[in-house]
């Protein structure tokens, strides 16, 4: 029962690693194309990612990504009900995630 301090203050070693090496380690090209518009920098971290010097078919399938995710069209709940073809599932998971929650499995 002594020792508990210890064990509480090993998480120290991990955390203080990671902010350490956390300077070294690469931004994501996603981020860095979509939230920032970097291109340059983009183009960088997906030739240290994948370690070829050209990387435009990747960069143009992040960009065709972005352009259909924002062409989507998103549904209220009240829309996705009215869809016959997803109430059942939607209707299933609902009432599982209920069970979850009263049988106490989110604990776990």
């Amino acid at each position: 029962e002594s020792r508990w301090p210890f064990l509480f203050g090993a998480i120290i070693v991990p955390s203080l690693i990671q902010v350490m090496i956390l300077p070294f380690l690469p931004e994501s090209p996603r981020y860095l194309l979509l939230e920032k518009h970097n291109t340059s920098k983009a183009e960088k971290a997906f030739q240290r990612f994948l370690g070829k010097d050209d990387v435009s078919h990747e960069i143009e399938e992040v960009l065709a990504e972005s352009r259909v995710q924002r062409n989507t069209k998103l549904v209220s709940v009240l829309q996705l009900l009215q869809t016959r073809a997803v109430r059942w599932q939607i209707v299933t998971v609902v009432v599982t995630m209920g069970c979850y929650q009263l049988c106490g499995l989110n604990a776990v």
